[in-house]
């Protein structure tokens, strides 16, 4: 009779084990941390995709690492904003103690009426008015240029990373053999002071590079004869350091320098 007994007795309660419970649990909670993570980030797919590989492999589901990189945790977030102002900062400051060293060297050569230096986002910027450098409508340096520019190399030599050059006219038109319009002569006049600075100079080729605007970039409406000669004008700008990266090559990686004059336009 017993031995009948136990032979109808239902067999154990079937199922998952009792712990499994509190790992899924912790499962979830990863979960909901790393999407926590990446809601307080910038969306970006490449991170998007370390994110989810990192979740897979947590779970078991793909190959994949346990935690995220910190870099890719704080990239774009509050962090990362933090250090790039600290390096534009940085970066600034550096600019400063150029400009000083170069109004004091303009102030000794008595220029400091006829060339500014201003500090911007992009640098130092040393703007010479067209009549500093060329004679109207001429890309041929005057004999004086040449002594301000040499005065000048020793101090921008300094600099530890790249120039760009931009030419700058008015508007009013100019056609002849040689400069069809005012887009051949403000490249040509960025290019005339690059190739002084490399052959005279000594300055490194691949540390320059020169960009003709124009008319269309002027700091004052063409409205009067003091406006336009102001318009008239070659900035040298010193890059900050962020800035220098140089050009892209064929294939998109980034070259040290241009080295070769361009024209770009703006509105």
């Amino acid at each position: 009779m017993s031995r009948d007994r136990r032979r109808r007795e239902p067999p154990g309660i079937k199922g998952s084990p009792h712990w499994m419970t509190t790992y899924a649990d912790m499962m979830s909670l990863i979960l909901v941390f790393f999407v926590m993570l990446f809601t307080f980030s910038s969306l970006d797919v490449q991170r998007f995709q370390t994110m989810l590989q990192a979740i897979q492999g947590s779970l078991g589901v793909l190959d994949g690492g346990r935690s995220l990189a910190p870099e890719a945790v704080i990239a774009g977030g509050p962090l990362a904003a933090s250090a790039l102002q600290a390096q534009l900062e940085r970066e600034l400051q550096e600019a400063s103690r150029m400009a000083v060293q170069i109004r004091t060297q303009l102030a000794q050569l008595g220029l400091a009426q006829q060339v500014e230096v201003r500090v911007e986002e992009r640098g130092v910027v040393v703007r010479f008015t067209d009549q500093v450098l060329f004679d109207l409508g001429k890309a041929d340096l005057k004999p004086e240029a040449l002594g301000i520019l040499h005065a000048l190399a020793p101090v921008l030599r300094r600099w530890p990373h790249q120039f760009r050059v931009e030419g700058h006219t008015d508007d009013w038109p100019i056609n002849t053999p040689v400069f069809p319009s005012n887009w051949e002569l403000s490249t040509a006049r960025a290019s005339r002071v690059i190739r002084y600075l490399i052959e005279r100079e000594d300055f490194a080729p691949d540390r320059l590079s020169a960009a003709g605007y124009g008319e269309y970039r002027p700091l004052f409406p063409n409205d009067t004869a003091e406006h336009r000669q102001r318009n008239r004008r070659v900035d040298v700008l010193l890059l900050r350091a962020g800035l220098s990266t140089g050009e892209p090559r064929e294939g998109g990686q980034p070259e040290a320098g241009a080295g070769a004059a361009r024209q770009e336009g703006g509105a």
